[in-house]
């Protein structure tokens, strides 16, 4: 499994890349690789104000339905709207290309989040 050390990470397998005020959201290399063929992603509204820890989207797999949480409290700026043609980008590139929103965010709230060392022990206790 790949976890970039510029990275965030939640207990709940989302990661995120700081670009000054904004985050950059998606799921982990483990979150992807549990779920198995991402098939569809219901992304959040352009405008929303979300608190840290709500349910923002939901990805769908040919095994189950997935919760999205909000790694911090924000507004959500922007979604990847690739991923409604092509889902399976979060299989392909979770890092890249699936990335799935953007929010503007405190970048001193990321400072609770997990570094790329500490998800790795959580992910490999599951």
């Amino acid at each position: 499994m790949n976890y970039p050390s510029e990275l965030k990470y939640t207990k709940s397998h989302e990661w995120v890349r700081l670009e000054g005020d904004v985050a950059v959201v998606g799921i982990t290399d483990f979150a992807q690789d549990a779920l198995g063929d991402v098939v569809f992603v219901d992304l959040p509204q352009v405008g929303k104000a979300v608190e840290a820890g709500s349910a923002v989207a939901v990805v769908e797999s040919v095994k189950t339905a997935s919760d999205i949480y909000a790694p911090v409290a924000g507004e959500i700026l922007e979604v990847n709207s690739a991923l409604s043609d092509k889902p399976e980008l979060i299989n392909q590139s979770p890092y890249g290309e699936g990335w799935l929103f953007k929010m503007r965010v405190n970048p001193a709230d990321l400072n609770g989040l997990l570094s790329a060392v500490e998800y790795q022990a959580v992910a490999e206790s599951q």
